[in-house]
């Protein structure tokens, strides 16, 4: 069976087009690496996943600026209002990416070859100035649609499977499950696919079955989502009226609260939600949301979502027409899309699941007032230097992939881990069995390991490095990492 026929539009490098940065060599970061770059940019050799420093080697030039995922949302509302004039059921999957299903709006066009070409035009139309030009797609359901949207294709109905089996397994995102699979042999989506989807389940588990499911072009979220019952909207009316983001954006986070404890309440979760307003003057407003993951379906991620749809209609991001006039007098959340929540429930082997979704929402609720970056988690990453083994990635994202740190690391520290790790290494001297950090007064060396010597990239000028690293123990009990680089001495961490 094939999956639903769905036309995705994908805007590269959104969160530079966001920021207005399209026309000059930028990059938008977040947790330190590169997430997005323009064109120029990447022909000076910039790339996603680079840190800031190994960017602006490449590209002495580059503009740097941190991600704002509310100020993408808010542009991408000029999209999203571009495409509504093809049909209303416009699904917002992510900032800069959008779906819609296209059986009316291809039957009423001439097919989706006409669609395609109406709708790229009119995105495009709504495009700032020199922002590059959208990718749009066709195929049966939303996974394999997004990747004919990147090369700009329509896939003929029933063929999504044989257009996704070139693709690496790689790209279900699942970076853990894609590893295992390359680990035994399977490489490509289409090798997944002639897997007997039985043996997938039992090996890989639900998310096997979900990966197996993509691997043969069938749609991405399986088919036991259903309509929500009408009694599971919520809806607020404001009197008087709010003129005022924050005062709208309150009101919206209780909405939520309301909705994932009435969900919970009944064994659900959302995984898509309509935000309705109306305004004073009679106008109404209605955007759909996706909610994907077990962090994108609590209530403080629909909250900001909420406000992030608030803040473009407000400030008036969409067309002209999407401008309210007036006040907003009313607000409701309507769950179109329900699924088994099942995030609620003890750990099979122990563990308090639900002690974690509290935490999961409280942490969400810091980020919605201090913003995404605020608060972080702590990710096991590859590496020879302590600092390079654990990354910091924003709660609720995706770690991006990294080498597993499970790996061989020639030159790696060994165990113990230093319990300070300095963000920037402090300048030592060392002469003779006596040590001095930061100018301080001078230490003798009581005990001593290595050296660990490594010579990284050394296929790369840039960012070569050839250094050695020692365990050092001063008479006064403080033990320390050294690190030498031809004849400069650094203390890299500090053990306790």
């Amino acid at each position: 069976m094939s999956g639903v026929r769905t036309l995705v539009v994908w805007c590269p490098d959104w969160p530079v087009v966001a920021a207005g940065l399209s026309d000059r060599p930028a990059a938008v970061l977040a947790a330190g690496r590169v997430v997005a770059c323009s064109a120029i940019a990447r022909a000076e050799g910039v790339a996603r996943g680079l840190r800031r420093r190994q960017a602006e080697a490449r590209c002495p030039r580059l503009v740097v600026v941190d991600r704002d995922p509310a100020a993408e949302a808010r542009a991408f509302e000029t999209v999203v209002v571009a495409v509504e004039a093809f049909t209303p059921h416009v699904e917002i999957v992510r900032p800069g990416l959008c779906a819609v299903a296209t059986r009316g709006p291809s039957r009423y066009f001439g097919g989706d070859g006409a669609l395609v070409a109406r709708v790229a035009e009119a995105v495009d139309a709504a495009l700032p100035p020199g922002a590059p030009a959208c990718r749009v797609g066709v195929a049966d359901g939303p996974f394999a649609a997004e990747r004919a949207a990147r090369r700009g294709l329509v896939v003929p109905a029933g063929e999504s499977a044989a257009f996704l089996s070139g693709f690496g397994v790689s790209t279900l995102g699942n970076v853990d499950l894609a590893d295992l699979l390359v680990r035994l042999g399977v490489r490509t989506l289409g090798q997944l696919a002639e897997l007997p989807a039985p043996a997938v389940l039992a090996r890989f588990g639900p998310q096997g079955g979900a990966a197996h499911r993509l691997a043969r072009g069938l749609d991405e979220r399986p088919l036991v989502a259903r309509a929500a019952p009408l009694d599971l909207a919520v809806t607020a009316e404001l009197d008087p009226p709010a003129d005022r983001l924050e005062t709208a954006a309150f009101v919206a986070k209780g909405l939520a609260d309301r909705l994932h404890e009435a969900l919970g309440a009944r064994g659900l979760s959302a995984t898509r939600v309509l935000v309705e307003a109306e305004w004073e003057d009679g106008e109404r407003l209605g955007r759909r949301w996706r909610l994907d993951g077990a962090g994108g379906r609590t209530a403080g991620a629909l909250a900001e979502r909420v406000r992030w749809q608030l803040d473009g209609w407000m400030t008036g991001a969409g067309a002209g027409a999407d401008r309210p006039s007036g006040g907003l007098t009313l607000l409701r959340l309507v769950p179109e899309e329900v699924g088994p929540d099942d995030g609620r429930q003890q750990g099979f082997w122990g563990g308090d699941r639900a002690a974690a979704e509290r935490a999961a929402r409280a942490l969400a609720r810091v980020q919605g007032m201090l913003g995404p970056d605020a608060v972080v988690v702590a990710v096991p990453a590859g590496g020879r230097s302590p600092a390079e083994q654990v990354r910091l990635v924003p709660w609720g994202e995706p770690p991006p992939p990294v080498p597993g740190p499970a790996r061989p690391w020639p030159g790696r520290i060994p165990a113990p881990s230093p319990a300070t790790v300095h963000p920037v290494p402090a300048p030592a001297e060392v002469t003779g069995a006596r040590v001095s950090v930061a100018g301080g007064p001078w230490s003798a060396v009581a005990a001593w390991a290595g050296p660990w010597p490594v010579d990284e990239r050394w296929w790369d000028v840039a960012t070569h490095r050839r250094q050695a690293r020692w365990q050092v123990v001063t008479a006064d009990g403080t033990a320390h990492l050294l690190s030498q680089h031809a004849d400069r001495w650094e203390v890299e961490a500090t053990y306790d």
